[in-house]
């Protein structure tokens, strides 16, 4: 059998921007041994899997190049793209998701993808010595989730320059680390960006998930709900935010450049 798996970039309005992801949709659950050996293969920062349900959802999982994952915002996003520009969902119809997180729903507003995420926040919690150790910049706040470390640092400059030790990271036991900093761009908030060399991802370029506690963090500090984060990686990417309680709103582009046959 063969099966067509798609290359998108996803929180990004043009080719080669934003964050690439895997897409597969298959027409039946598929070992996870193989799905991690595609996702290798791939080698983005994840691949999701999708099985179509009886009840017009579907199941959804995401992989690294090395282990399963809990919660993908820009496999989910790129996802949702595919459904819709692939003709397996109608444009009008919502996706909805089946994942570890529980369910998810993306829809289409405009240009754009909507996709309905838990929130994330984080708790305030004093740093490790391995932490401040893998850092060449000091920290304003350190607090975590049940996924990753959040970290401020003094400004947007910070963040862009921050050169960590990859090994110190991984070694940590969490997925990743978040550096953030209040933007000094006009039509910003915030500016972030994550390392997860622990999953397989030295630095992600845009991270979906990792907005779900970017979002609710920023939210309390700058008294606002809507917000525009920026990913400040070698690719970069606009995350558009709007925290709803414990939910949190995401919303992206997202350019298909690859269609491939899986052999």
């Amino acid at each position: 059998m063969s099966w067509t798996i798609y290359q998108v970039d996803a929180f990004a309005d043009r080719p080669f921007s934003g964050n690439p992801a895997g897409v597969c949709i298959l027409e039946r659950a598929a070992p996870e041994k193989w799905m991690q050996a595609v996702a290798a293969e791939m080698n983005v920062a994840e691949t999701a899997f999708l099985v179509g349900r009886d009840d017009g959802g579907f199941d959804l999982r995401w992989f690294t190049p090395s282990v399963e994952v809990d919660l993908c915002g820009h496999a989910t996003l790129a996802s949702a793209h595919v459904l819709w520009t692939e003709g397996h969902l109608p444009a009008a119809d919502r996706a909805r998701f089946r994942t570890k997180s529980g369910p998810l729903i993306a829809w289409l507003e405009a240009d754009t993808i909507r996709m309905d995420f838990p929130s994330e926040p984080v708790t305030a919690v004093a740093p490790p010595v391995a932490l401040t150790d893998a850092f060449d910049a000091a920290f304003s706040f350190t607090g975590k989730n049940r996924m990753d470390w959040l970290v401020e640092v003094a400004g947007e400059a910070a963040v862009r320059s921050v050169r960590p030790q990859l090994p110190a990271i991984a070694a940590l036991g969490m997925r990743g680390i978040i550096v953030t900093a209040r933007s000094e761009s006009p039509g910003r908030d915030f500016v972030s960006r994550f390392f997860a060399p622990g999953v397989g991802v030295d630095e992600d370029p845009v991270t979906g998930s990792a907005h779900c506690a970017l979002a609710p963090y920023w939210s309390a500090k700058l008294g606002k709900a809507a917000l525009v984060g920026y990913q400040a990686s070698a690719r970069g990417g606009t995350v558009e935010c709007t925290v709803m309680g414990d939910r949190v709103v995401l919303g992206g582009r997202a350019v298909t450049v690859l269609r491939a046959k899986l052999l």
